[in-house]
């Protein structure tokens, strides 16, 4: 049994005890609610006098709940849903009238393949809003979602993050690509003669893997001769190396086939799909615009095949 102060609940402490249940870490919740560290502290000691309980223990680098913080867990996001409905009540975003910058991550390789369709939407639908791309090493996004310098990010396996939210939008192919003067065909293209072919790999960060590394995970060994960040470099690079081949999402292959600036050949190996999502902080998950602006991306690109 836990008994309380016979006072009242400061309801300015919920929003930490929030922050707290949803960053399990104390730097990191301080940082989400603007706050010290010390001041985070302070509203623990502050909850943990008022209920009785430790509410969170230190676990490795993280704070736990306890089971009494997880059985006020529910209750507490009921009461701020409802204060924030409250309040929001009027911060309706007006697409018609906004006039602002969404600033939006995706690599060279989204710029190619979904920028020209989300402006094109966008020019319709909310005419006074612009659009910013933002490209950063993937282990930073988490970071920039965060602090509000990116509104969402684009892309597969980017952030690896608990605190940050991610909707699948759908699941990329595979395709390959070579020289648009090489003479190969899909039945040249067996197995042996793949791995025989020199590669070109696109590789986002240092501390990333390469976008097609599901080859090597499949025990195929090739000869990479290329690494770049960059994937609208690729038809160059293969232009004038007849003997260069490279592995990107099918999607993207069909833009630049339709220019003629490549050809397109199918994987020799079956080669499983991964799925591309969208991710946003929780701090904006209420956040009007970053409401509107999701719901925009799912709609234009669920299922999407260009």
């Amino acid at each position: 049994m836990h008994a309380v102060h016979n006072k009242k609940l400061d309801l300015n402490l919920l929003l930490p005890f929030d922050a707290l249940l949803r960053e399990q870490n104390v730097t990191r919740a301080a940082e989400s609610l603007g706050l010290s560290q010390s001041a985070m502290s302070h509203a623990l000691r502050r909850l943990r006098d008022f209920y009785n309980d430790d509410l969170f223990v230190r676990v490795g680098d993280g704070m736990k709940p306890t089971p009494y913080a997880e059985h006020l867990a529910r209750s507490v996001e009921d009461v701020l849903h409802l204060v924030r409905g409250s309040l929001t009540t009027e911060a309706v975003f007006d697409p018609i009238k906004a006039n602002r910058v969404f600033s939006i991550f995706m690599s060279d390789m989204g710029e190619v393949v979904f920028l020209p369709k989300l402006i094109k939407h966008l020019q319709e639908k909310a005419p006074g809003c612009r659009i910013k791309t933002i490209q950063v090493p993937t282990e930073k996004i988490p970071e920039k979602l965060e602090n509000g310098e990116i509104d969402l990010a684009l892309g597969t396996s980017y952030v690896i993050s608990q605190g940050v939210f991610q909707q699948e939008l759908f699941h990329h192919s595979f395709t390959c690509l070579v020289s648009p003067h090489s003479t190969l065909t899909d039945r040249d293209l067996n197995l042996e003669k793949y791995l025989d072919m020199k590669h070109v790999c696109v590789m986002l960060s240092d501390k990333s893997t390469p976008y097609d590394s599901v080859v090597e995970e499949m025990g195929l060994k090739r000869d990479i001769q290329v690494t770049t960040p960059h994937f609208v470099v690729l038809p160059m690079i293969l232009e004038g190396n007849l003997d260069f081949i490279t592995t990107v999402p099918l999607q993207l292959g069909k833009v630049f086939s339709r220019v003629n600036m490549v050809k397109m050949l199918d994987p020799p190996i079956e080669l499983p799909t991964f799925p591309l999502r969208q991710y946003w902080h929780p701090r904006y998950h209420r956040d009007p615009a970053n409401i509107w602006l999701r719901q925009q991306v799912k709609m234009l690109f669920d299922g999407f095949n260009s």
